[in-house]
């Protein structure tokens, strides 16, 4: 893909969104409930569009909401539901939406005191903390936020007791429900205004940032941070996550230095993607273009996306380390320090994340679950303790806690923003230099992922790719140790094809929330392996999509 004129450039005014139009569009605008591409769907984290292109109108929120209190009632969850919101533009009137179909549905719903924004992770811990040794008055929770999608996008994303993204049978039960409404011009919608909704007695403010605040102890060892006098910077890109870093500063005494306090929802402050988009993509070099150029002023500095699910890490000496290279540094320290992690625990990784991990693990006598693409996949491992670890190639993960419980089933960007700093401070090397000790013991991998853009029709073919579509018995000239279209770990669909030999793989799926496909390939024996590698795949694609 090439990259844009304008990329790693602060976005010129000419592509910010029109936040009017956009508003306006989301209460005007009416899906076509017979339209597949206006329908609702969930992909790999809740349902996304724009309401420019009528897939993010209120209707769709009435249907969802409406559908998620039928859900609740069908599964007996009484307990609270935690409402959570980003800071991206129709974030704002879909949580309004959301209250309105809650209190008419007398669901106890909890909101951030001062109409404040509430990360994804925290509505994890809160769900979590509520239900500990609860088996009735289970509380779930919703979160409004298209992650790191362009500022004229929404989403909307459901989290059930586990506290993790809804697993696939009750996300679809609750899109099919949903779309029934659509179908039936919400003739079975409750709703209140949304002055008596936000006055009624079902709507409660609460503080959520200082319990999850003081809890960050139990994860994490905030006192060594302390102690190493580290010289931190944060730019919370504009995100839900910006109210949490003074009160973790003052509770820790760490010196953390915000460099950016702005909230717009053009998000104009932001450095321009590399295909000329303004997406907040706390993982690409062109979006954090802006942190790294103050990269000399800390010891350590990160960024998160907007509902901070996601984490992007920066050192003096590498500037933006990529996704995979922190996942394998994280794991292969906490796997060596947690002394509270039992022995047996595993080290949890999608089917598109390096094989550096399996190489850490295999070292350290560590089994690995391997997962399709979704964080959902890891909820399981993490609520019952089996993985220590579960973490994507997007850069997105959580662990345990120190004593090996759970503490999130969502992916936590503040937690693995602060073990970058933990990690610097105990052994005094940054994760980048911890990176390349690793890389020293097991090879340097090479990898990339590809992406181009896939019709409806397009990505339901790549759905389809099997085994039997690969003739060749070697990749890139060595033999083909197995053709994957379920992840190991599980046994689950992966929606894709992934093909591995001794020394790289590849990976080819359609993606669950944009209108794309993606490559993913990886190579242990340098750049022109690789490319041979992405051919052969490009060349199976190509004929799926024929």
């Amino acid at each position: 893909m090439s990259t844009h004129p304008l990329a790693g450039r602060k976005a010129p005014r000419n592509i910010l969104p029109d936040i009017p139009a956009l508003v306006a569009a989301y209460y005007e605008h009416i899906p076509d409930a017979a339209d597949a591409h206006q329908r609702i769907s969930f992909g790999t984290s809740g349902h996304r569009g724009s309401s420019l292109k009528q897939t993010f109108n209120q209707n769709h929120i009435l249907a969802i909401c409406q559908a998620i209190c039928e859900y609740r009632r069908v599964q007996g969850y009484t307990g609270p539901l935690f409402l959570g919101r980003d800071t991206h533009a129709l974030s704002q009137p879909a949580t309004m939406t959301a209250l309105e179909v809650f209190a008419a549905n007398s669901v106890e719903t909890v909101i951030q005191a001062d109409n404040g924004y509430t990360p994804t992770p925290v509505i994890s811990h809160a769900i979590l903390t509520h239900n500990r040794n609860r088996t009735s008055g289970l509380a779930d929770g919703v979160v409004v936020t298209p992650s790191h999608n362009p500022p004229e996008d929404g989403g909307f994303k459901y989290n059930p007791p586990n506290g993790g993204p809804a697993d696939t049978d009750t996300t679809r039960w609750i899109a099919d429900r949903a779309n029934e409404h659509l179908a039936n011009k919400l003739m079975g919608i409750k709703r209140l205004p949304y002055a008596r909704a936000l006055a009624s007695h079902h709507v409660h403010a609460y503080d959520f940032v200082m319990p999850y605040v003081r809890d960050l102890a139990t994860i994490l060892d905030m006192e060594a941070i302390q102690r190493a006098r580290l010289k931190i910077g944060v730019d919370p890109m504009g995100g839900s996550g910006i109210g949490f870093w003074e009160p973790i500063a003052e509770e820790y005494g760490l010196d953390i230095d915000v460099v950016n306090k702005n909230v717009d929802p053009t998000f104009s402050f932001m450095r321009v993607d590399r295909d000329g988009k303004i997406r907040m993509d706390c993982s690409s070099p062109y979006a954090m273009a802006g942190l790294i150029e103050l990269k000399d002023r800390f010891d350590i500095a990160f960024g998160n996306d907007p509902d901070y699910d996601r984490h992007g890490i920066v050192t003096r000496q590498a500037g933006l380390i990529k996704p995979n290279d922190y996942l394998a540094a994280a794991i292969s320290y906490l796997f060596s320090t947690r002394t509270g992690w039992n022995s047996h625990l595993a080290m949890g990784k999608t089917m598109v994340t390096t094989s550096m991990i399996d190489r850490v693990a295999g070292a350290m006598g560590r089994n690995v679950v391997e997962v399709p693409v979704g964080f959902k996949w890891f909820v399981p491992h993490l609520l019952e303790g089996t993985c220590g670890f579960g973490g994507e190639e997007s850069a997105g993960a959580s662990f345990l806690r120190k004593d090996g419980t759970v503490w999130t089933t969502d992916k936590d960007g503040i937690i693995m923003d602060l073990l970058a700093a933990e990690m610097t401070a105990v052994t005094g090397k940054d994760p980048a230099t911890l990176y390349k000790e690793l890389e020293d013991r097991f090879g340097t991998p090479v990898y990339q992922r590809i992406q181009a853009p896939a019709s409806h029709e397009q990505k339901k073919a790549l759905k389809q790719l099997s085994p039997d579509m690969v003739k060749a018995t070697t990749l890139a000239g060595e033999p083909i140790l197995a053709k994957q279209t379920r992840a190991a770990g599980n046994d689950a669909p992966f929606g894709g094809l992934k093909v591995v030999a001794p020394n790289g793989w590849f990976a080819a799926r359609p993606s669950g929330t944009e209108e794309i496909y993606k490559i993913y390939a990886e190579s242990f024996k340098g750049e022109n392996h690789l490319q041979e590698i992405l051919d052969q795949a490009q060349e199976m694609v190509n004929k799926a999509l024929a």
